[in-house]
């Protein structure tokens, strides 16, 4: 028998079961697993001239080689002279571009702190230093055919070029602010739905009697994953804190559903260092509880597993679906996980969720 839920009339007692249950809590580490404390995050350095994005780097790459297609096209008068100017002015763009880059990664925080014009100057600096240094690179490798090219010319390009990406990063982190705000407001949301909140509070009071640690127990890692849930948390956690709080919250449910909530941890320790936005299991173990679990009268199967994979780490959840007892959700919480990942680490993430059969299965990929 389950222990009461928010709507039932009154606490009922505990079923001779409660031993079993308690084991079966304890095995998911209840109110053993500390989560540091986070330090407020710096929205300001998080978004303004981030170049430290594969992403970024693709497409910095992409549009200084299509800016330069493109300005040849106006001096060459052959096909022919077209591609051996642009093989000539590759080798000073993509040693050029790729210095840039690097440069303004390291140099992001101090950047960020400066005004905008002193940002726009010494990004335009840099990226005339860079162009100058890729053009002394490639004369050293073969002089022929850029020994006319002018260095005033050259640094001008350069800085001019660096300004465009300046520019666009700038609006580019203006656009995603108000996608951002969303995320953190949808976030708050799908943090602790009231249901859990009330479920929780009667499981507590119907082992006080019958098991009084027990039930402090479970008030402790209830008041754990508020204070988790209501801090101001960093832009990105380790993915072995984030393992931590879904641990609390799988507890807390066990002890609810006893043996219907069967669940299965397959963890990688060379994954537990990866970095993931704040609060990105907590909902889906959720979801995975309210729409695989909670519905099914014989329960269901709940299965999380971390593996490193080369430069990347394979977070998965896949859960039992109880067919026509399930009620599909609105999608919230995957919507707002794939956001948060797509902000914090753009193309380098991936995300992946979908219907298999009777089991509903999430798919992440993050850099290590």
């Amino acid at each position: 028998m389950n222990l009461p839920r928010h709507d039932d009339p009154a606490p009922r007692s505990a079923p001779a079961e409660a031993d079993s249950r308690h084991a079966s809590a304890s095995s998911f580490g209840l109110s053993t697993l500390d989560l540091p404390h986070a330090a407020p995050r710096d929205t300001q350095a998080d978004h303004v001239f981030d170049v430290c994005h594969v992403g970024v780097v693709l497409r910095a790459t992409l549009f200084v080689h299509a800016a330069l297609a493109a300005g040849l096209l106006f001096t060459a008068h052959t096909p022919g002279i077209w591609a051996l100017q642009l093989a000539l002015g590759t080798a000073i763009a993509l040693p050029a571009v790729l210095a840039w880059l690097i440069a303004s990664c390291l140099l992001k925080q101090p950047l960020a702190r400066l005004p905008a014009l002193a940002q726009a100057a010494l990004t335009a600096v840099l990226g005339a230093a860079c162009a100058l240094a890729g053009r002394a690179l490639a004369l050293q490798a073969s002089p022929l055919g850029l020994d006319h090219l002018e260095p005033l010319a050259t640094a001008v390009a350069g800085g001019a070029l660096a300004l465009v990406m300046h520019q666009w990063l700038r609006m580019q982190a203006l656009a995603r602010t108000p996608a951002d705000t969303a995320a953190r407001l949808a976030e708050l949301q799908s943090r602790i739905r009231p249901h859990f909140l009330f479920n929780t509070l009667n499981s507590a009071l119907a082992l006080v009697r019958l098991d009084p640690q027990r039930a402090e127990s479970v008030l402790e890692d209830l008041a754990e994953l508020f204070r988790a849930a209501l801090a101001d948390t960093d832009s990105e956690v380790r993915l072995a804190d984030e393992v931590a709080l879904a641990q609390r919250y799988l507890a807390i449910e066990q002890i609810r559903f006893g043996g219907r909530l069967r669940v299965s941890w397959d963890l990688d320790e060379a994954a537990a260092g990866a970095r993931v936005p704040p609060l990105l299991l907590q909902p889906l173990v959720e979801n995975a509880v309210r729409h695989g679990v909670e519905p099914a009268a014989e329960g269901g199967d709940i299965r999380i597993s971390t593996r490193l994979k080369g430069a990347r780490v394979l977070i998965s959840i896949v859960n039992s679906v109880a067919g026509a007892a399930s009620q599909p959700g609105h999608g919230m919480a995957l919507a707002n996980v794939k956001e948060r990942l797509r902000l914090m680490h753009d193309v380098a993430a991936q995300f992946d969720a979908k219907l298999d059969g009777d089991h509903f299965r999430v798919h992440i990929m993050v850099p290590l």
